[in-house]
């Protein structure tokens, strides 16, 4: 793997390789203990080979054709001195594993469009996607992209230090359609020794890039994940270091304009019972409370937690890792959480997992109850993967989809779904309006669809094919769930609609 990026950051993944032989007992151990979690299927989609990309860190991304792209940091066709190994990848998987590279990070001369792209995409209201780059661009500093889902990328901005370094984030597209994000380094907000500790920005569509806030050390540095907009308006998210008296990290809540508030700083005493380092972003659940994971601190063990703050500040450590003999559960939970159509938390953890310790899959409710859905390497070879590093993302289909970071055919990654017996649903996009603002609503088989509701009001649509309906938010219309009758069968939305004046 080139460590180039990641050593820059002093957060490169951690982790045993995947052995040649699996002890057979042991695999057996592996297969009764994954099998002990009932109605769950884990399957491979895909294993990276390095030209179609390797080791991916991401989150997939559910696009309006139905498909789900993401990136894969390394591979790829191109290679440059910081990116020996490939510069990384765009790609395309359908639900049931069809894969397709559609772009090569730095095909152009100097890596201009960029190279290593660390975060996953967001897909914009015009049907563009969005990303970021760590590297590359016209000052090495790193970049923004929008890209077509056949292919064709535009740089939309390259990083210069002063403005902002390394965006391992990817971006969030605001209610206001521009793009909010963050940069691991840079920006003149002093306070980090030999370089800035980081920004919160705000993009166009055209590529007019503000910055909103600039860390400074003391109100959190080195954000490694983007903000998060909550139902309030206002964005949330994390630094992984900084804030409070050890510089373990913060919760801070931004207005639009840009108005910082930290929330918390975390390791508050000693051994840092509330954890420390949060590298994952925040998800706002259904009861109005942001959840997220920590990959330190939790007193003497150090192996990371789940939490609950309130948009207030209120906060609970709800879990800690390592909770079961020799780590059962999983430790290290590098990605954040995500929530499911029943009301669960969904996550993974990189390290931990009886008995190879190379990652697991789980489910938690909103108060801390942990079940162990999946444990990686369960099969022989570990072509099932290791070290899960990217959230979990719910396909309208019902399944969970996402990466490992090695493992697989090649032991460069994988893809992979995973299906707990949930049923389709759909989603929408955005997920908040006025009445008359036209959204796009993602489902599966919506061909045929008869009706569309807004918390039980009738609005217009047009279903323009089995995956997309366009609709407009209706006059009347009031916050609550969006339903589409279909030939087989209605369809509800994961989260409520907000209907906003």
């Amino acid at each position: 793997m080139d460590r180039t990026s990641c050593e820059k950051s002093g957060l490169c993944a951690t982790g045993p390789q995947a052995p040649a032989m699996i002890v057979t007992a042991a695999f057996a151990l592996a297969m009764i203990t994954a099998a002990s979690v009932p109605a769950q299927t884990l399957t491979t989609l895909h294993s990276f080979a390095g030209q179609d990309g390797s080791e991916p860190q991401a989150a997939l991304l559910q696009a309006i054709d139905g498909n789900l792209y993401g990136t894969t940091a390394s591979g790829g066709a191109n290679t440059n001195s910081n990116c020996s190994d490939g510069c990384g990848t765009v790609f395309r998987i359908a639900p049931g594993g069809r894969f397709e590279r559609i772009y090569s990070f730095c095909s152009q001369t100097g890596c201009v469009d960029g190279s290593s792209p660390f975060a996953g995409l967001v897909q914009g209201t015009d049907g563009n996607l969005y990303g970021t780059t760590e590297a590359g661009g016209a000052n090495n500093d790193g970049t923004i992209f929008r890209i077509t889902t056949a292919g064709t990328l535009t740089t939309l901005y390259s990083f210069n230090g002063t403005d902002g370094e390394y965006p391992f984030a990817g971006v969030t597209e605001g209610r206001d359609g521009n793009f909010y994000g963050t940069t691991y380094a840079g920006g003149t907000g002093g306070g980090c020794p030999d370089v800035g500790c980081g920004t919160v920005f705000m993009i166009t569509t055209e590529g007019t890039l503000t910055t909103l806030h600039n860390f400074n050390g003391s109100d959190g540095a080195f954000p490694y994940a983007p903000p998060a907009q909550g139902t309030d308006g206002n964005f949330y998210g994390t630094t992984s270091q900084g804030g409070g008296t050890n510089s373990y990290g913060t919760i801070y809540k931004m207005t639009p304009e840009g108005a910082l508030t930290t929330l918390f700083a975390f390791c508050s005493s000693t051994g840092c019972p509330d954890g420390d380092t949060p590298i994952a972003g925040l998800v706002e659940a259904s009861n109005g409370n942001f959840y997220g994971t920590t990959i330190g601190g939790n007193l003497d063990d150090n192996v990371g937690g789940v939490f609950a703050i309130t948009p207030g500040g209120s906060i609970s450590t709800i879990y800690t890792f390592c909770s079961e003999p020799d780590c059962a559960d999983g430790d290290f939970p590098y990605a954040g959480l995500i929530q499911g159509t029943d009301g669960y938390l969904y996550g993974s953890t990189e390290n931990g997992g009886n008995p190879f310790q190379y990652g697991t899959l789980f489910r938690i409710t909103p108060h801390g109850k942990l079940t162990t859905l999946y444990l990686f390497c369960s099969r022989a070879g570990c072509i099932d993967g290791i070290e899960p590093l990217a959230a979990l993302v719910q396909h309208t289909n019902g399944k969970f989809y996402g990466t490992t970071l090695l493992g697989g055919d090649h032991n460069l990654g994988t893809i992979f779904s995973l299906s707990v017996g949930l049923g389709p649903f759909v989603i929408m996009e955005p997920t908040s309006g006025k009445s008359g603002k036209p959204i796009n609503i993602l489902g599966t088989d919506l061909t045929g669809a008869t009706s569309v509701t807004f918390n039980g009001t009738a609005g217009s649509f047009m279903v323009e094919s089995g995956s997309l309906i366009r609709a407009t938010v209706p006059v009347g219309a009031t916050t609550g769930t969006v339903k589409v009758v279909t030939p087989g069968g209605t369809l509800s939305s994961s989260v409520p609609f907000h209907v906003v004046q």
